[in-house]
């Protein structure tokens, strides 16, 4: 379910879009190649750093809990 306050945004761009001038934006043209490269390789490297980040946690919670030296009573499955 959508918050309410996000549902009322949601409502209100058409309008806030169709208050839009066209060419209204000073210094809006097509972005140069070296920062266009610049923009998809730092995309790249944060991508990267979140698989890689949620590939550790993953990996560390399916690890197999450290055997300890404690004698379990009423545990089957524990000494």
């Amino acid at each position: 379910m959508v918050p309410p306050a996000n549902i009322l945004f949601l409502l209100l761009l058409p309008v806030a879009a169709a208050q839009m001038t066209p060419g209204s934006c000073s210094g809006c043209g097509p972005l140069s190649l070296p920062l266009l490269a610049g923009l998809v390789a730092a995309d790249a490297i944060v991508s990267l750093l979140i698989v890689v980040v949620v590939f550790v946690c993953a990996r560390l919670r399916s690890r197999p809990p450290q055997e300890d030296d404690k004698i379990y009573i009423n545990m089957p499955c524990r000494g």
